[in-house]
C-alpha cells in the first residue's frame, strides 16, 4: 500500500530509461533533418516578399510585353514595331501594378 501513496514517485524500471533514451534519440534526429531541410531557416518578412513581388512585377512586364509584341510581329511580319510597343505597354503596366502596390494600405499600418 506504500507504493500507492501520493506524492511519491513510482520507481524507475531498465524500461523506463530505454525509452527516455529513445525519445531523446528521436528529438535529435528531428533537430537533425530540420536542419538539413532547411525548414530552421528563417521566413521572408514583409519587406522580402514586397520587394520579390515588385522585382516579379517589373521582369513580368517586360518580358510579357517582349514576348507578345515578338509573335505578334512574326505573325503580322511588322519588323519590330509591334515588339518596341508591347515592350513599352509592359513596361508601364509593371510600373502601374507597382504604383497601386504602394499605394494600398498596409495591415498594421499607423499603429
Amino acid at each position: 500500500m506504500v507504493e500507492n501513496e501520493p506524492g511519491q514517485a513510482p520507481p524507475k524500471t531498465p524500461e523506463d530509461a530505454r525509452i527516455d533514451s529513445l525519445e531523446e534519440r528521436l528529438r535529435d534526429a528531428q533537430v537533425r533533418e530540420a536542419t538539413r531541410t532547411g525548414s530552421m531557416t528563417p521566413k521572408a518578412d514583409e519587406s522580402e516578399r514586397l520587394g520579390n513581388k515588385v522585382l516579379s512585377l517589373l521582369i513580368g512586364g517586360l518580358a510579357g510585353g517582349a514576348l507578345v509584341g515578338w509573335v505578334l510581329d512574326r505573325l503580322f511580319d511588322t519588323g519590330n514595331l509591334l515588339l518596341v510597343v508591347f515592350l513599352v505597354l509592359g513596361t508601364v503596366g509593371g510600373f502601374w501594378s507597382i504604383i497601386k502596390l504602394a499605394n494600398r494600405p498596409r495591415d498594421g499600418a499607423g499603429e
